[in-house]
């Protein structure tokens, strides 16, 4: 039932949200600390220690207050993709393509896809400091657009694989890659740039950004994953006959 989807999501998110709270504070905040004091100091000056003795207990309780709300922000918006990545599952299931298990990391990667890929082609992650062009309104008018693209490009490359897969698998891969390469590439140069980082080396700003794309990609296989891995733990319970059927409304007459 569609209940026993939403509690395997919901802890998948909880899972891949403890997982992502920990790199924010081990990872994400200390190097978004460091470019901002790049950006302050022009990239070489590492003299930001001088004259802060009065304000380190302040700058140590902004930093602790910054990892919890970091950390918690992360399992929030995980526990928040895990209920949508298992209410989307239960009812695209059917139609994606593969095994039972391999069904989750279809829809996990369309959902990175979607979510992720597509908005950051035109709003990339910014980094402390970064220019905006547009208002926050626009934006995030912007980001759901192309949230919306996505999922039909993601669609257009599922659909692409399932015709081309019966003659060969390896066709069914490349159909399905047609639509997100043109994607990719003609969303970028058709869009301006939105996000400019005038106080960063550029290679300061793509490590940033690379970070974050994968961050976001491991929180999705981490879904799929705990995902895949708690409806095997239930199917000995009861659920052995819904385990080896591809329809999940099959176990529920």
């Amino acid at each position: 039932m569609i209940a026993d989807y939403l509690q395997r999501g919901i802890l998948a998110g909880v899972v891949a949200g403890l997982a992502y709270g920990m790199y924010m504070v081990l990872v994400g905040n200390p190097l978004g600390d460091y470019l901002h004091d790049a950006q302050h100091d022009h990239g070489h000056d590492h003299g930001h220690g001088h004259g802060d003795h009065g304000h380190g207990h302040e700058h140590a309780v902004s930093e602790t207050t910054t990892a919890i709300v970091s950390a918690g922000s992360g399992v929030l918006w995980a526990i928040f993709l895990g209920g949508l990545f298992a209410i989307a599952l239960y009812f695209l299931e059917p139609a994606l393509p593969g095994s039972e298990s391999v069904r989750a990391y279809v829809l996990a990667g369309a959902g990175f896809f979607a979510v992720s890929v597509s908005p950051w082609l035109v709003l990339p992650p910014a980094t402390p400091g970064a220019e905006q062009l547009y208002t926050i309104d626009g934006r995030l008018a912007i980001y759901v657009g192309l949230i919306g693209l996505g999922a039909l490009v993601a669609a257009a490359s599922i659909t692409a694989y399932k015709r081309g897969a019966p003659r060969h698998p390896l066709v069914g891969l490349l159909v399905a890659a047609v639509p997100i390469v043109a994607f990719v590439a003609i969303v970028p140069f058709a869009t301006p740039t939105v996000i400019t980082h005038p106080d960063l080396f550029g290679d300061l700003v793509s490590t940033y950004q690379a970070l974050a794309a994968l961050s976001q990609a491991a929180i999705w296989a981490l879904l799929a994953g705990t995902f895949n891995a708690l409806r095997r733990r239930a199917a000995p319970a009861g659920d052995a006959a819904a385990s080896g059927s591809n329809d999940p409304l099959a176990a529920n007459p």
